[in-house]
């Protein structure tokens, strides 16, 4: 996992999580999902207001990997977008928030997936209008009924919608392991911060690599 930035002298900042009694480990389960979070164009094309750069291009690539991953283990995949109302009403404080919701209106290409990341016609697309992917929407009914009890998260961004899925993952019981190379945002000491986080008080943060290794075992 990458460093926590601004953190002094190498290992403190891990040190004091420790001594906190912060960072236990989960272990994942026999039945994972993956869940890609809100990969829209919004975030990779440079003429849109929420473009977030190197770091989202960069996840949308590991994104396909790991997408190319799971459907060959044949395991659940599920895809969220966010999609509003013309004015946005739908969005309510989060959308008087962050004005540059507009990029996601209806008809808006900013909200179109990214290429090679759009869902299949089995999968299942998640459309929401707040952070979360479960907050106001079936997935932890579809997750339940589904027998799902490990939910791998990678999508976009680090820390708002995955920051805020991740959370509620947990939450809701379910494992959450988020793929630390198929997850962006547009400030790198940010989306650092937030992974750290993330792997001390939510879930477990994990490479490609170690994700791939899991899916191939069967997710064991």
């Amino acid at each position: 996992m990458s460093p926590v930035p601004g953190t002094g002298e190498a290992g403190t900042a891990e040190d004091d999580y420790r001594r906190a009694g912060l960072g236990g480990r989960l272990t994942p389960g026999t039945s994972p999902a993956l869940l890609l979070v809100d990969p829209a164009r919004a975030y990779v094309d440079p003429a849109c207001p929420l473009y977030a750069g190197a770091g989202a291009e960069g996840a949308a690539e590991a994104m396909r990997g790991l997408l190319s991953v799971a459907r060959r283990a044949g395991v659940p995949v599920i895809v969220t977008r966010v999609l509003l109302r013309p004015d946005g009403s739908d969005g309510g404080v989060f959308y008087r928030k962050v004005p540059s919701l507009r990029a996601f209106v209806e008809g808006s290409p900013y909200a179109d997936f990214i290429d090679g990341l759009a869902p299949r016609e089995a999968e299942l697309t998640v459309t929401k209008q707040y952070p979360s992917a479960f907050f106001g929407t079936t997935l932890s009914t579809y997750l339940t009924s589904h027998g799902i009890d490990t939910l791998l998260i990678a999508g976009l961004t680090t820390s708002g919608c995955v920051r805020a899925t991740a959370l509620d993952a947990m939450q809701h019981g379910f494992i959450p392991v988020v793929v630390e190379e198929a997850v962006g945002d547009r400030d790198a000491g940010v989306h650092a911060a937030n992974l750290f986080d993330i792997g001390h008080k939510i879930g477990e943060v994990w490479g490609v690599g170690r994700v791939t290794e899991y899916l191939s075992r069967g997710g064991t």
